[in-house]
């Protein structure tokens, strides 16, 4: 639990966003969310290689919005040590791509950005991301880094349990993780549809909602009498939300 007088510590999980929803309902919901006018907001394309397409699309997306937009290549990296935390822990905003979630992992690692999430995190900062850049958050999470679908058993920490993201948008993601928490490979988390964001502060879930009526953000853990369990929280429908859908 956070101390009298610390800021916030916060993490969004999205399920969509600028690279597959043409509404921008969630990308508008996290900036509403940064506590500030004209937040700072920051892409970390590194679980995509920081592929400049990616890159290209957000700042389109985010330039359009008022917020201040930037991107942190790693794979090309133009700041030293002090330099890269100093821009980190700059941001009201850190936003974070979709693509590999173990190289992802293994890349921070290397350059130190782990540790600089985390203290992002406890000073306030707004950690969210999509795909893999929700997966990393978490004790462990599921994933196809490794080709099949799998469970990973690695992440930050920051968000207790596991994540498992695209859970009603590609063949075999519920029926996957559903194993893997009811077998103990990875701890109870939250399976997350795509249209949804679920935002946590100190570790709790403060607010679910979505942009899509149908999508869902459930809780799975395990069940001794029926193996696992999966409970659906209640989300909010975004403003604008539905319109244009089939």
């Amino acid at each position: 639990m956070a101390m009298a007088g610390a800021p916030a510590r916060r993490v969004a999980l999205l399920g969509g966003g600028f690279s597959t929803d043409a509404d921008g309902l969630l990308d508008d919901w996290v900036l509403e969310r940064a506590g500030r006018p004209r937040p700072k907001v920051c892409f970390v394309p590194t679980a995509s290689g920081d592929a400049p397409a990616y890159v290209d699309r957000f700042l389109d997306a985010f330039s359009r919005r008022d917020c201040e937009a930037s991107a942190l290549p790693l794979f090309r990296r133009e700041l030293d040590d002090e330099g890269l935390r100093s821009f980190l822990l700059g941001q009201d905003v850190l936003y974070v791509g979709g693509g590999n979630t173990a190289n992802l992992l293994a890349v921070w690692r290397v350059h130190g950005v782990d540790r600089l999430m985390r203290e992002a995190y406890d000073r306030g900062t707004l950690l969210c991301g999509i795909s893999a850049g929700a997966n990393c958050w978490a004790e462990g999470s599921h994933t196809d880094s490794f080709g099949p679908l799998t469970f990973l058993p690695d992440g930050l920490g920051i968000l207790p349990g596991s994540v498992c993201p695209h859970y009603d948008g590609e063949p075999g993601r519920r029926a996957s993780y559903l194993d893997a928490v009811a077998t103990g490979r990875l701890p109870a988390g939250w399976a997350v549809e795509d249209g949804v964001g679920a935002l946590f502060t100190d570790g709790r879930l403060e607010e679910a909602v979505t942009r899509l009526p149908q999508a869902r953000l459930l809780r799975v853990e395990a069940d001794a009498e029926e193996g696992v369990e999966e409970r659906a929280q209640v989300c909010r429908l975004l403003d604008g939300a539905g319109e244009g859908d089939a």
